[in-house]
């Protein structure tokens, strides 16, 4: 009987202890992947790095316009979707572009994002949030292009694809990953200087609000709208352009 149980403790022993970190048995649930949401290290809060998203609710955000955001942004395991199964014109039911609830001047931000197949979107800055003049967040604010530079129809045009300082500036690198991947984006704006970030290259960089910035305006689509890129401090927003689209550790650092 003390051999038997001597066997027996032996085998149990063998079963819970796995220096490999194989799985133990069907059972075990320890090995689960937690979800990815955004954690700061101590040395990143140090520096000055604040959460945006906290992986688990909506929380600092709200639809253009003050209303709550819409049950189509879904938080799921760490990662903010826009869920586009339902359109309503070319937009998405309960979705639309949603925007910070802070306003930023000088700041550095962070995001990872990826796009569905042919899919629009883009990261919009320096928003003044004014419905009743303007409809939509681009019409104020500049727009880093989220985009699936294969085979949506904007990538055929200069000033439209991924990393693009939309309508205004072109990549000087194509550094985009194809769609259904993880983009690691940063918009860097300091004193009237912006730097666009796309996986961990520099693609753009210019002035804002010099003669030069206004001629670009003038020469865009965006002249329709005189305050387009006037705003040295603003909402920041994620677009609803009518197609899945990802998001995830959003992070800033006000400079």
């Amino acid at each position: 009987m003390i051999r038997s149980a001597l066997l027996m403790t032996t085998i149990a022993m063998t079963i819970s202890c796995n220096n490999d970190g194989e799985k133990v048995s069907d059972n075990d649930t320890s090995t689960a992947a937690e979800p990815a949401v955004t954690v700061l290290t101590q040395e990143e809060i140090n520096d000055g790095w604040q959460a945006m998203f906290d992986g688990k609710t909506t929380a600092g955000w709200h639809k253009y316009g003050g209303a709550p955001v819409g049950s189509a942004w879904k938080v799921e395991d760490g990662v903010l979707h826009l869920d586009a199964n339902q359109k309503e014109n070319w937009q998405i039911k309960d979705g639309g572009d949603i925007v910070s609830d802070k306003e930023y001047e000088n700041f550095h931000l962070k995001l990872e994002w990826k796009i569905d197949t042919c899919g629009n979107s883009g990261i919009i800055f320096n928003i003044h949030e004014d419905t009743a003049k303007y409809q939509f967040p681009w019409m104020t604010g500049p727009e880093m292009q989220v985009l699936d530079n294969k085979c949506h129809p904007d990538a055929k045009i200069i000033k439209h694809r991924a990393g693009d300082l939309y309508d205004l500036i072109t990549s000087a690198l194509e550094t985009v990953k194809p769609a259904l991947e993880w983009n690691l984006a940063e918009i860097k704006s300091q004193n009237g200087t912006l730097e666009f970030y796309l996986n961990g290259v520099k693609v753009v960089t210019t002035t804002m609000w010099d003669e030069g910035w206004k001629k670009m305006i003038a020469g865009s689509k965006f002249k329709a709208w005189p305050d387009f890129g006037t705003y040295k401090k603003g909402h920041i927003a994620l677009q609803d352009h009518g197609n899945h689209v990802w998001f995830k550790n959003i992070r800033i650092k006000e400079l």
